[in-house]
């Protein structure tokens, strides 16, 4: 578009040759005026010889000379009238060509008002993945793209995310806004998100953890003095920090990276005393490239094997955490976070197949025994969870002796019946472990390999109103179950043995209203007790499950501590009011939790209480970043 000065430069030019236009057709008048004969085509050579001939007879003093200074008295005044005629149509052209600047200018202001208007769409278009794609179901995106105007914008419009999601399909999420804004350097769209957090945590026992309950340590009624005091601390450790750059690469590529943060991070002996000083720590850093069908996730992300809500995406929206406060969610969850890489198919719009290779970490706690007890060469080459900078594990856990990474399988189906979201899904894990033992003669290592399998849904039964079932079972997997319970075991002969562990998640999700939420759900965990007779020649003669002579070594034997947990149970309900909520400025909401969790020993000495339980009460105020 040229500048409204160049504008009036051609608006000039153009009422000038009108000018010189209306000049010809008024010059036969001009010329019968002056006595001259004018060809009435308005040859200009014809009407320039006309005034050089009459002054050549005034040179000549002749009569003819007199009339034609008659003649030119009379078109003098015929002139006079001209101009003043002239006059008037120019200043009337002039009038209009302002007239047109005018419009001209606001034209101008007008269109770069569609710009940015147009440009907040397509960032509002890729942030909701509204794509060409789609143009049926957004047909306002559609037609702004379709206008000449946007033909110079930027094309952040056209970026898929690589996460799959649907336009139309209904995420539920308490750790996004649903409208963010982002802004553009070069080719690509930065989206900067996260929330502002404060968290108040009520237990009716001294469990001794921070924001996160551990379900391991839940106090037993008879001890004390933890069963007999409450807990309550108020934490912003939960809020959250994250950033996601998309940009198109190619016509059929794009490539998305994400890191996200909060401030769980590790905690110095005087965090809480005064300053409250709670370190950031990384939650997730991945890199996603899809191109046509396949996608390619590199870095830090939910593991494959956590429950989806929809697809195999690594976004956080699309995993199913449940929408609890507590950090370490409910017991029977399967996930974790950690570095890895997939490789996902999207074989059609509803099937997608995936596969990856995750950091491994072979996982026993500190209640299993171990032939040769504390002292021995096992407990070193398994990480127990301890987080004591004086325990055994505090220098070897980085050391664990892992044999390869966990290879994890998934196929994912996401259906539209009737309108309603329908996703079911079936995943697989492969994981091995190592341990070198001297039991034996001579000497040696020993191998064995673990695996499970899960099949989980996630179905919409009205809108807005989802039911949930989540389902795993294997062997040596007890480390994805929150690290609840054990992988394996190592035998009396030095040899190892998985443990047989199962969980599941049942619940519901239902936005009642746009601004109104509640969820409820019931989870659980089991460990299978898994142990052998060492023989021991110690006095008094010891005696392991009625037999003398031998002591009992592994997990879940007779007379075992009851930290050997045979079951957890949760039941947990909650409610999410909105209280305020902008697309341009984000939103607020206070999020509940109300939970009753119960873990079960194999073993309690007659008398004791056989389990243990806690009242958990979570309330927090969340501002999300738009």
């Amino acid at each position: 578009m040229p500048k409204p000065r160049g504008m009036k430069t051609k608006i000039i030019a153009i009422a000038f040759c009108a000018f010189v236009n209306s000049l010809t057709l008024t010059r036969p008048a001009l010329a019968r005026a002056a006595g001259r004969t004018l060809s009435g085509d308005g040859d200009d050579k014809t009407t320039a010889a006309a005034p050089v001939r009459a002054a050549d007879s005034a040179k000549d003093g002749s009569k003819t000379a007199a009339a034609d200074a008659s003649g030119a008295s009379g078109a003098s005044g015929g002139n006079a009238a001209l101009v003043n005629e002239l006059q008037q149509l120019k200043g009337t052209v002039q009038a209009q060509a302002q007239r047109l600047i005018e419009h001209t200018q606001e034209l101008e202001s007008e269109r770069t008002a569609l710009h940015e208007e147009l440009d907040r769409i397509a960032k509002l278009e890729s942030a909701l993945n509204v794509t060409p794609d789609n143009a049926k179901e957004n047909p306002a995106a559609s037609s702004a793209t379709a206008t000449p105007a946007a033909a110079g914008l930027p094309d952040a419009h056209v970026i898929r995310p690589p996460d799959g999601q649907g336009p139309d399909k209904q995420q539920v999420s308490i750790t996004q806004v649903e409208h963010p804004l982002s802004f553009k350097i070069g080719a690509a769209d930065f989206t900067p998100g996260g929330f502002a957090d404060v968290t108040g945590v009520f237990r009716s026992t001294n469990t001794g953890t921070g924001l996160g309950t551990n379900f391991s340590s839940i106090p037993f009624n008879n001890t004390v003095p933890q069963s007999q005091l409450t807990e309550f601390r108020v934490t912003s450790q939960a809020s959250r920090l994250s950033l996601k750059v998309d940009a198109n690469v190619g016509n059929s590529t794009s490539v998305t990276g994400y890191i996200e943060s909060d401030f769980n991070g590790y905690q110095p002996p005087n965090a809480q005393e005064s300053t409250n000083s709670d370190t950031l720590r990384l939650r997730l850093f991945y890199a996603d490239v899809t191109h046509n069908k396949w996608q390619f996730v590199g870095g830090q992300t939910w593991s494959l094997l956590t429950p989806s809500r929809y697809g195999l995406s690594a976004a956080p929206i699309d995993v199913f955490s449940t929408l609890r406060l507590d950090t370490n969610y409910v017991a029977g969850l399967v996930f974790a976070r950690q570095a890895g890489f997939r490789v996902i198919y999207h074989a059609t719009d509803w099937w997608t197949v995936g596969a990856s290779l995750e950091n491994p970490q072979q996982f026993v706690p500190s209640s299993v025994v171990f032939p040769g007890g504390t002292t021995g060469i096992f407990p070193g080459q398994f990480d127990n969870g301890s987080g004591s900078t004086s325990a055994t594990s505090a220098t070897s856990n980085a050391l664990t002796p892992n044999l390869h990474p966990d290879f994890v399988v998934k196929t994912a189906f996401d259906w539209k019946i009737r309108e309603r979201a329908f996703h079911v899904e079936a995943a697989g894990v492969v994981r091995s472990f190592k341990v070198y033992e001297n039991l034996s003669t001579p000497a040696d290592t020993n191998t064995i390999t673990g695996g499970g399998a899960s099949l989980n849904a996630n179905l919409e039964v009205f809108n807005g109103f989802h039911l949930i079932a989540d389902s795993f079972y294997g062997d040596g997997v007890g480390r994805y179950i929150g690290g609840l319970g054990p992988d394996v075991i190592v035998k009396p002969d030095g040899s190892l043995s998985g443990v047989r562990a199962g969980s599941g998640v049942a619940g519901v999700e239902w936005q009642m209203k746009p601004n109104f939420l509640v969820d409820g759900y019931y989870s659980g965990a089991y460990f299978q007790r898994n142990y052998g007779l060492l023989a021991s020649t110690a006095t008094p003669t010891p005696t392991c499950d009625g037999v003398s002579g031998f002591t009992c070594v592994g997990f879940g034997f007779p007379g075992s501590a009851n930290t050997n947990n045979r079951a957890y149970q949760e039941a947990t309900f909650g409610f999410i009011p909105t209280l305020w909520s902008n697309p341009n400025y984000g939103k607020l909401q206070l999020i509940n939790q109300y939970s009753y969790v119960e873990r079960s020993p194999w073993s309690v000495p007659s008398g004791d209480p056989k389990n243990a339980h806690v009242v958990l009460v979570y309330v927090g105020l969340r501002y999300f970043i738009p």
